[in-house]
């Protein structure tokens, strides 16, 4: 095959590829926005279309008004906003510290971020029950908050390491020429140049916590205190009626707000994978 036709053929199929795999992905949220406009009577539409006679705008509406979602949604904004504050508060200093020190051990301390960021949530659910349970820490907002961000610290910690790696350290050292002490080096030298990192971390954190449903599942057992992804299981169907169309609809509006943030900020996800800190 001659060599011009194998460079139009290997962009081709990766295309192709990325095409496939983004439908893969895709599809699922089409066809839940589908389900969120149809009547209970499309539902058993045999063969299924994905297109709805007509858009059921009312499916939102009864959610809405028949629902807590907006609660929902209030909960789960003040759970991510703090596990974001905490989340970086802690990781950006010791990011910082695995970056630019030796020290002893610092292979073990290395190596057991690793292992932590391995653990599932699902894994230290029911033993954190049980722990809660005998502490009388169930239903507190604020413990549940420190399990969100234990969780999500090992991946928050690695990644920034990993971006404060490709910062030169010749800046750390022009700023001490300058009279810059360490927390001034990380503040003034290392945080504006790991703005895209940083970015990314926080919206990473963001969807993680805000999708996170075992833990507050387990933990939490007062409904006005749930987050949207366990409030929105109250629109499942029952024997009484089908509510899948409500469901799909309570599904969108939990997605929404994750979708916009992304859309804000995914110029600066571009950023932390394309470019370092240092241009020009």
């Amino acid at each position: 095959m001659p060599n011009n036709m194998k460079k139009r053929l290997v962009p081709f199929g990766l295309y192709i590829s990325y095409f496939l795999v983004g439908l893969f992905f895709i599809f699922p949220l089409i066809w839940v926005l589908s389900l969120s406009f149809k009547t209970s009577q499309e539902l058993y539409n045999v063969p299924p279309n994905l297109i709805p006679d007509s858009l059921q705008f009312d499916n939102y509406k009864y959610v809405i008004e028949n629902n807590d979602i907006l609660i929902y949604l209030a909960n789960s904004a003040q759970i991510v906003t703090l596990t974001v504050i905490l989340t970086l508060i802690i990781a950006l200093p010791a990011a910082f510290a695995l970056s630019r020190y030796r020290f002893k051990l610092k292979g073990l301390v290395l190596l057991s971020i690793i292992l932590t960021q391995m653990i599932s949530a699902v894994v230290i659910s029911i033993p954190l029950y049980r722990l809660f349970a005998q502490w009388g820490l169930i239903n507190n907002f604020f413990m549940l908050i420190i399990v969100y961000v234990a969780v999500v610290l090992p991946f928050s910690t690695w990644f920034l390491k990993g971006y404060f790696d490709t910062i030169p350290k010749e800046l750390d050292e022009a700023a001490i020429v300058d009279g810059c002490n360490r927390f001034q080096i990380l503040t003034k030298v290392l945080l504006p140049s790991s703005m895209p990192g940083i970015v990314s971390v926080t919206l990473l954190v963001a969807v993680q916590s805000w999708s996170q449903f075992v833990i507050p599942f387990i933990l939490l057992d007062m409904q006005s205190s749930y987050p949207v992804s366990v409030g929105i299981v109250n629109l499942q169907s029952t024997q009484q009626a089908v509510t899948t169309h409500y469901l799909a609809a309570g599904s969108i509006l939990s997605i929404l707000p994750v979708i916009i943030l992304f859309v804000i900020l995914q110029r600066f996800i571009v950023g932390a994978l394309t470019s370092g800190a240092v241009k020009g």
